[in-house]
């Protein structure tokens, strides 16, 4: 009866991921054709012709631009692996820790790893991978410091819910602490800078793409955030509310995964 349950939710989640692939791997690409031919939603209009014309830069920026591109993609890639993880772990753990209690730690970890290699591996140019120092890296680009914050944000999600599971967590205010991050996360998101699609003869069209696909993690993001804080309010609704933030966070892994520059 157990594997037989277990089959059963987990045939839902893998449903629920095809569906989600297939809602999202269009949204991005809509929503930056649907903006004018000519505009740059940065605000860089006045940028130099360089970094319209690639044949222009020599071929060490080049490699830098695509090696950047690269590490920026595998990075987004594998959070949105560890995040659709943990959505199917919350979604099937009724069935599992019938079983396996020690698998309550399971969806907890997921955001402990993502963070973990976030802060390490995000923005090689820092050490111990690149000549830059933490300090400089964090106080002259402000997208290292959103990338380390929104580590910082992972590891603080996991660290908590790990407690929780313990039981070392009991106080009423702790269960609000995910939905807080979660919004907060989502709403940095939509201040995020990215700079490595900023070249090309297309760099316009790219930015517009990036920006549309990070407001669409933004969005799924509070989502996520404001219904797992209403499936901790007792109504009749709790246990659909419980359903939809983990179904979001499948979404969030799928949008992740699809993620291009």
């Amino acid at each position: 009866m157990i594997f037989r349950n277990l089959r059963a939710h987990a045939h839902r989640a893998l449903a629920t991921v095809v569906f989600a692939v297939l809602l999202v791997s269009i949204a991005p690409k809509a929503s930056a054709r649907n903006l004018p031919a000519h505009s740059d939603p940065t605000g860089h209009e006045g940028m130099s012709m360089s970094m319209d014309e690639p044949d222009q830069m020599d071929a060490s920026k080049q490699s830098k631009f695509l090696a950047d591109k690269k590490e920026s993609e595998f990075n987004h890639h594998l959070a949105g692996l560890f995040v659709i993880l943990a959505g199917v772990f919350i979604l099937v753990q009724g069935t599992l820790l019938q079983r396996w209690s020690y698998l309550r730690f399971a969806w907890p970890s997921c955001f402990l790893l993502s963070g973990l290699f976030l802060l390490i591996f995000s923005d090689t140019e820092l050490w111990p991978f690149g000549p830059q120092s933490w300090w400089y890296g964090l106080t002259h680009n402000p997208e290292d410091l959103q990338h380390k914050t929104f580590a910082v944000i992972l590891l603080a999600l996991g660290i908590f819910e790990v407690q929780r599971v313990r039981g070392a967590l009991k106080s009423a205010w702790v269960k609000w602490l995910f939905p807080i991050l979660a919004c907060g996360g989502s709403v940095l998101l939509l201040f995020h800078e990215h700079h490595s699609g900023m070249h090309g003869a297309a760099h316009m069209t790219t930015m517009a793409r990036i920006k549309a696909e990070h407001f669409n993690f933004a969005a799924t993001g509070f989502g996520i955030g404001v219904f797992r804080g209403v499936s901790e309010v007792p109504t009749r609704w709790r246990v659909l509310f419980a359903k939809l933030w983990p179904l979001l966070m499948i979404l969030l892994g799928a949008l992740l995964v699809l993620y291009h520059e």
